[in-house]
Formats: structure tokens, sequence, C-alpha cells
């Protein structure tokens, strides 16, 4: 029977998660660098947090699932884009 270090199973969601949302950031961060003229600054920034705000309830979600079974579904939901966000994956 093969089994599965829950441990090591949430290290790997934890970096599929950072990766997804580094990839959110990619624009919101792009448009804060370039410092476009008329972009308003504070609805980029309230954007950010939102992005933040979600993926801090994705990183509670790993730590608090219960088995790997629950890791694999929040894992296929940042792949497939099915987490709710103003930028979803």
């Amino acid at each position: 029977m093969i089994q599965i270090n829950l441990n090591k199973a949430k290290t790997i969601a934890h970096e599929i998660r950072r990766d997804a949302r580094s990839k959110e950031f990619e624009p919101l961060d792009a448009l804060i660098m370039k410092q476009i003229p008329g972009t308003d600054a504070a609805t980029v920034e309230a954007q950010r947090q939102v992005v933040r705000d979600k993926y801090a309830a994705i990183q509670t979600d790993i730590d608090s699932a219960p088995g790997v079974n629950e890791l694999k579904l929040i894992v296929e939901s940042l792949s497939q884009g099915v987490i709710d966000g103003p930028n979803a994956v």
C-alpha cells in the first residue's frame, strides 16, 4: 500500500498556490510598476488586496485539509481557475 506524506503534500499544494498567486499578481504589478497616467493606484492596490485575501483563505484551507483528497480538490480548482476572484487563474 502506498502512503502519502500529508505534510509533504501540503508543501507541494502551497507551492502551487504561490505560483497561481504570482500569476494573478503579474498584471496588477505591471500596472503599479509602469505608473501609467490615468491608472488609479488605489484601485489597483484594492484589487491586489482582494488577491491577497483570496490566497490567504486558500492557504488556510490547505493548512487545515484533513487529507490528500481535500488537497487534491484545492489544487485542481487552482489549476482550473475555478477559485473566484477578479483575476481568477
